[in-house]
């Protein structure tokens, strides 16, 4: 009897927490390709497509996106290779995708002919795979050989081969490095740098290498070198290999310590030397010898004054004490977007309120000169490639409602860009127009957010909508032609709103530092305070409000879901993070640790236990029916998090609708077939749930 009160004073004496968690009941649904999972995932798919599909829209819907997916006038996106311009292409004809070149004076024609250099499909068939293709890194400055990677089903592992550009074939006898979440790159022409799965204890908690090995042509895996070693408790440790057309190089390491912290190690013959960096930087490119950086924190380098977080800065390469030199500094509302690098300048999309411009750099005795090129106004501007052996680069200029154009740039000459291609209306947009209004968030910070609506819009509550955001990684989200979204929703009448909350990089790396970690419920106020900005100007209403997001952005779906009922009319929640309880240890989840915080932390813990979709289902709450899809092959979130809140929402007694697909990794489907089925079957559920 003693012991038995002993026993029972100790379990009194330790924390509630521990003494009184229960288990959780479906951890089986953790195991992706068990039976008794794969057999749950089978009966919840079938009953919600019997649901879906029998919908009178949806059969128009699936037809309309795939013929949009499939169309043969869209934009061939450039990548410049060799002097010339490759594309990978996916159509009817070729499911899985081709990559293929052809030169740059054929590609601006109205009817290029390509070369093709890779058929992915064919490939598929001969090896017996559901090959998609995942890039390719050449070796500059011949850009003859390439490594391309090869996915099974879409997941992020890879199998990475060597591949002839000139002879259109894998190199016989070439570089092989088996299946893994890898990278690799060109030290030299018969040299890599490698991080993939060397075996046991060699990859970090979130799942990617964190040993760097040097390669030799001819040497089998297990006879590389040691180059650098990080530790298990780091991201990853990836390869950066930068050459400038005077044919400077560098080679460079990127430890990653968190997911926004970096510590840069440039390579050298003898071993590896620490750059001096800001921990929270992104390496752009090398330009006469310079090496290009944003960096997103304040830095007070060794050498020079202090510079301001968001700024974008050249590091002189062949003089390690001069200072670095600031190239553009953001205002309070700016932002840098994307940046890149030509044979001897710097490109980039600079947002100002979230409206996009492109400008070029060059570099003077005593700085760097600005050159703003003349693209339309008001609209998102993005880097689509770069040639670094000229000054030329591709931009693609778009908008809600303007289909993509794309603009050839020579940053060598003041000549405005010359409109090269543009994607034909796949929507009827005469009847639309755009606005940008602001929501004051609960703490009084102001959150813009763009409203695409038809021109004359009643405001009296009526109009079904769809409100998107993300919130997260400093991903700014800018205005983007989407023709299935115009075509299925817009054309019907529909209201889209995107809205720029907190977490994302919008206004630079203080808008994302706003809604870091235990500071995250301002990203969730903000997106609620949007939505009740649109009911308070008579734009929707609950009855008439859906949401979607995806990844980070299903994870403030299901916070939202949670939090706000009473706003919802639909909510889609795509490939998400929901159990942040246990999210550290679900496929690459560790690596997120830096934006959301960790469990092994006390008031982190306590704060994602508060706001986990998961763990704050309630049986007597008023939700309304979410759509939650994933995928199987998704090994970078996983789908776990989706099963498992499905199943946990099933034994509450709780109206849901769930889709798992089997192919196409954290990107959905694997191909543009399983892209359209996952669009259709969205638009019929909020058509469905948003019009009655």
């Amino acid at each position: 009897m003693r012991s038995l009160a002993l026993l029972l004073a100790c379990l009194l004496c330790l924390p509630a927490a521990a003494a009184t968690a229960p288990a959780d009941p479906y951890l089986w649904l953790e195991s992706v390709y068990a039976p008794r999972a794969m057999d749950w995932v089978r009966q919840e798919d079938a009953r919600s497509l019997k649901v879906l599909q029998a919908a009178p829209q949806y059969n128009a819907f699936f037809d309309q996106a795939l013929a949009l997916a499939q169309a043969s006038d869209r934009i061939p996106l450039p990548e410049f290779l060799a002097g010339g311009v490759v594309n990978f292409w996916q159509d009817a004809t070729h499911v899985q995708g081709i990559w293929r070149r052809t030169s740059l004076a054929d590609y601006r024609s109205n009817a290029p002919h390509w070369q093709t250099l890779l058929d992915v499909d064919a490939l598929s068939q001969a090896e017996h795979h559901n090959w998609v293709f995942k890039g390719d890194t050449c070796f500059h400055p011949a850009d003859q050989t390439c490594l391309v990677a090869l996915s099974d089903g879409g997941e992020d592992a890879v199998v990475t081969r060597e591949f002839d550009v000139a002879q259109a074939r894998f190199v016989p006898g070439g570089f092989v490095i088996p299946h893994a979440k890898q990278q690799a790159d060109w030290e030299n022409a018969d040299t890599l740098l490698v991080g993939t799965d060397w075996g046991p204890g060699s990859m970090t908690a979130s799942g990617y290498p964190f040993i760097i090995k040097r390669l030799k042509r001819g040497q089998s895996l297990a006879q590389a070198t040691e180059v650098f070693r990080g530790t298990p408790e780091d991201v990853s440790v990836q390869i950066l290999g930068l050459t400038d057309a005077q044919g400077h190089h560098a080679m460079i390491l990127e430890r990653g310590l968190d997911f926004f912290r970096t510590a840069f190690h440039l390579v050298s013959p003898t071993g590896t030397t620490r750059l001096n960096l800001p921990e929270k930087a992104q390496i752009d490119g090398l330009v006469q010898n310079r090496l290009i950086v944003t960096i997103n924190q304040d830095f007070a380098p060794a050498h020079g004054p202090a510079l301001k977080a968001g700024t974008l800065i050249a590091l002189d390469m062949g003089h390690p004490d001069a200072p670095p030199q600031p190239i553009f500094v953001p205002g309070a509302r700016q932002s840098i977007d994307d940046v890149s690098v030509t044979a001897g300048r710097v490109v980039a999309a600079i947002y100002d309120n979230v409206r996009g411009g492109a400008y070029v750099f060059s570099a003077t005795g005593t700085g760097w000169t600005a050159r703003r090129l003349k693209l339309p106004d008001d609209v998102a501007v993005a880097v689509v490639t770069t040639d670094d052996r000229s000054d030329r680069a591709f931009f693609q200029v778009t908008g809600f409602l303007q289909p993509p154009a794309l603009y050839l740039a020579d940053g060598a000459s003041d000549a405005a860009p010359i409109e090269v291609k543009a994607l034909p209306a796949k929507f009827d947009a005469s009847h639309d127009t755009v606005d940008q209004y602001e929501a004051i968030s609960t703490d009084g910070t102001k959150i813009p957010y763009f409203v695409v609506h038809p021109k004359g819009m009643r405001l009296d509550g009526g109009n079904p909508t769809l409100l998107n955001a993300y919130g997260g990684f400093q991903i700014s989200m800018t205005p983007k032609y989407q023709a299935t979204l115009g075509k299925l929703w817009l054309e019907h009448g529909g209201v889209f709103v995107l809205a720029n909350i907190r977490g994302g990089g919008e206004f630079g790396p203080a808008w994302h530092e706003a809604g870091l970690k235990t500071k995250r419920q301002h990203i969730y106020d903000d997106f609620a305070s949007v939505a009740k900005d649109l009911i308070a100007r008579g734009i929707t209403s609950k009855a008439h409000l859906g949401i979607k997001g995806g990844s980070n952005g299903g994870l403030l779906m299901g916070v939202e879901f949670e939090q706000h009922p009473e706003l919802w009319g639909a909510v889609i929640i795509d490939v998400p993070l929901l159990d942040m309880l246990r999210y550290e240890k679900i496929a690459a989840g560790a690596s997120w640790v830096g934006e959301y915080g960790s469990v092994a932390n006390p008031a982190e813990r306590a704060f994602l236990a508060r706001i986990s979709p998961y763990d704050n289902l309630k049986a007597d709450a008023h939700y309304p029916t979410p759509f939650i899809f994933t995928t199987t092959k998704d090994d970078r979130v996983g789908p776990v998090h989706a099963r498992k809140f499905a199943a946990k929402m099933e034994s509450m007694g709780l109206p849901f609708l769930y889709y798992e697909a089997i192919e196409g990794g954290h990107a959905a489907g694997a191909n543009l077939r399983e892209k359209a089925q996952e669009e259709a079957l969205e638009m019929t559920y909020l058509t469905t749930a948003l019009t009655k």
